[in-house]
């Protein structure tokens, strides 16, 4: 005997989105019940609307709570095309892309330091590029209140290294998230991945600079650089941090940060997209 369909419904809104997902092959009953409003509505972010009002469209109309739901996953542009909302389809945590217009880039006005234009693989109307600087400093900011509570998130700078690069492999940069009034968390990376032979033309050009430097260098399997993306850019980890419940004032400034500015040797010849805020995955629980 089925349940009737408000009760599997009502069931169904109990679990997640991958389970409602897949129990859509179970039977009719559990396929009609997981098309339900009542239960799209307990999956979307509680501000959906609000988000969907400051994006591009902000009068698109849908025929359902699971058409806004699959909507939000393929990501809307929001805030007059300065961030990117998405939520993961299968869990429905939240993601945003702030866009290079939204992080604070020391020297980006000088058109000598950075070039702003537009590019045909970025997300956004426009990317910034590099060109030359002995001080690289990039921030970006985001309140864990507008995140999934509870959530373990990652901050990644998007990015990509040009043609043109120069002096991004000798000396790391410094990658920061800061929580709050919590302790900021440091750690080393470099801007582009290890090539042995430009490596060895730079140290002669730029002598032996880093050895000068204060920070341990890092080297072999323990060097951290950019990871390549599947959208064929390339990513730094800027570090992770913790979402809270959303009971009481826990509302925070999250302070994401990426800076050279202790080797005084010029550098250039990245893009910069963004930073993403996203979801990391749990690490699998280790039995006794």
């Amino acid at each position: 005997m089925m349940l009737p369909e408000a009760c599997v419904a009502n069931i169904l809104s109990f679990t997640t989105p991958a389970d409602t997902f897949s129990s859509a092959a179970v039977s009719s009953v559990f396929r009609v019940a997981g098309d339900s409003d009542f239960v799209w509505e307990k999956f979307l972010p509680t501000d959906y609307c609000h988000v969907i009002s400051r994006s591009s469209d902000p009068h698109r109309s849908f025929s359902s709570k699971k058409e806004i739901y699959r909507c939000l996953c393929e990501s809307i542009l929001i805030d007059n095309g300065r961030k990117i909302f998405k939520i993961e389809k299968l869990s429905g945590k939240i993601s945003y892309i702030l866009s290079t217009r939204d992080l604070s880039i020391t020297w980006s006005d000088q058109r000598h330091y950075w070039s702003w234009s537009p590019r045909s693989d970025s997300r956004f109307s426009e990317g910034v590029e590099l060109i030359m600087t002995d001080w690289l400093e990039i921030i970006g900011k985001i309140q864990t209140g507008v995140l999934s509570p509870n959530t373990n998130y990652g901050a990644y700078l998007i990015m990509k290294v040009t043609s043109r690069a120069y002096g991004l492999d000798l000396v790391p940069a410094e990658t920061s998230i800061k929580v709050g009034n919590g302790e900021k968390k440091i750690r080393s990376t470099y801007l582009s991945c290890l090539d042995n032979k430009k490596q060895q033309m730079e140290r002669v050009f730029y002598g032996q600079r880093e050895q000068r430097m204060a920070m341990d260098k890092v080297v072999g399997s323990n060097r951290r650089e950019p990871e390549l993306r599947e959208d064929g850019w390339m990513e730094i980890e800027l570090g992770e941090f913790e979402t809270g419940s959303r009971e009481g004032d826990d509302d925070k400034e999250v302070v994401m940060s990426l800076t050279e500015v202790k080797g005084y040797q010029l550098k250039g010849g990245i893009t910069i997209d963004g930073i993403e805020v996203r979801p990391k995955l749990n690490p699998p629980k280790v039995r006794d």
